[in-house]
């Protein structure tokens, strides 16, 4: 199994607003560190550094003048004096809700933000873009006919939207390898999500699209972050209608019944028959997780990856939440060995 990394993730860590106080983020470069030392005494297979991709591949995704807030925001906000993380303010809910993007930083941040959980430093940009070239990095290289191949991403991306941050994501890596992938001649992709948190930013990327079928597994948004989407009954709109499969999931699932809402979901991979298949690689669904709330063990990971590997198809894993980090290395290995086992 290649995977790909770039050290350049670790330009950027931050703050996050959680239970009502602004503490250091979860998501910190040493879950990424702890990741590529598990890969390495595993002897899994070779480590490589991501490529260079032009930001068109970004905007494959996102919209220009989203991307180009990214590019940019760290800039504008120091260039009000300000050396702390950049948070937003004020976000356009309701009846503020407009499409006018604010001529001030502090009204960007918040028109381009679902919560405040995304924060912008000085070397967001460098860690996002790299983050991003991992995923493309690894789904050219499954197009050129690896099996299988790992994007060890760092920020992680499925909570980015279109045209807004948030849940510690900014650019969507799995769908710009989706992305990436129509672009070089496939018909169809799928992106699996079984990160415990729904990826509202790939559905909302694909929601009226149907060469893309996404599909994810998550914790029940009644209850659970982003508490805004994920219902069963999100299937996708206009083209879309029917490509869009949700399988919102209570408190406290356990293995077997992951695996039954896995079957049904890698079911309907099978039917759409994609080319490729894009896993947004969650491990927060551990037992252990501080911010998650399902069951599943060290080795229910190896089963999961030999459940993809089942599907029968070139697949690339994209790294997205997990924060138990003493076992995330194990739990993300432990997902690759399955698969790589069986393919």
């Amino acid at each position: 199994m290649l995977t790909v990394y770039s050290p350049d993730h670790r330009l950027h860590h931050g703050s996050e607003l959680k239970d009502g106080a602004v503490k250091p983020s979860f998501e910190a470069p040493d879950r990424a560190e702890m990741i590529l030392a598990r890969l390495r005494a595993s002897g899994l297979g070779e480590v490589i550094r991501e490529d260079t991709f032009d930001r068109a591949c970004y905007v494959a995704a996102h919209s220009e003048r989203y991307v180009s807030f990214l590019e940019h925001a760290w800039s504008e906000w120091a260039a009000t004096g300000r050396s702390h993380d950049a948070l937003p303010l004020i976000w356009p809910v309701r009846d503020l809700a407009i499409d006018e993007e604010p001529g001030f930083i502090d009204g960007k941040l918040g028109f381009y933000a679902m919560d405040a959980g995304a924060p912008i430093t000085a070397g967001t940009w460098a860690a996002v873009s790299a983050s991003a070239n991992v995923a493309l990095t690894a789904m050219d290289r499954v197009l050129a006919g690896q099996a299988g191949a790992f994007g060890l991403c760092r920020p992680p991306g499925h909570h980015a939207a279109r045209e807004y941050m948030g849940g510690y994501c900014y650019l969507n890596n799995a769908a710009i390898a989706a992305e990436r992938a129509l672009s070089k001649g496939a018909a169809r992709v799928a992106v699996l999500d079984v990160d415990f948190h729904h990826g509202n930013g790939t559905q909302n990327i694909f929601h009226e699209r149907d060469d893309v079928l996404f599909v994810s597994l998550h914790g029940d948004p009644h209850v659970c972050y982003p508490y805004f989407s994920g219902y069963l009954g999100e299937t996708g709109a206009g083209r879309g209608a029917g490509y869009t499969a949700n399988y919102p999931l209570p408190q406290g699932t356990e293995w077997e019944a992951y695996r039954e809402a896995l079957a049904h979901g890698l079911g309907r991979i099978r039917e759409h028959a994609p080319d490729v298949l894009v896993v947004s690689l969650g491990v927060d669904t551990f037992e252990g997780d501080p911010i998650s709330h399902f069951r599943l063990t060290n080795g229910d990971f190896i089963r999961l990856g030999e459940l993809i590997a089942g599907a029968g198809l070139p697949t690339v894993f994209v790294m997205e939440g997990g924060y138990m980090v003493d076992d995330i290395g194990v739990n993300v290995v432990n997902t690759l060995q399955g698969y790589a086992a069986r393919r």
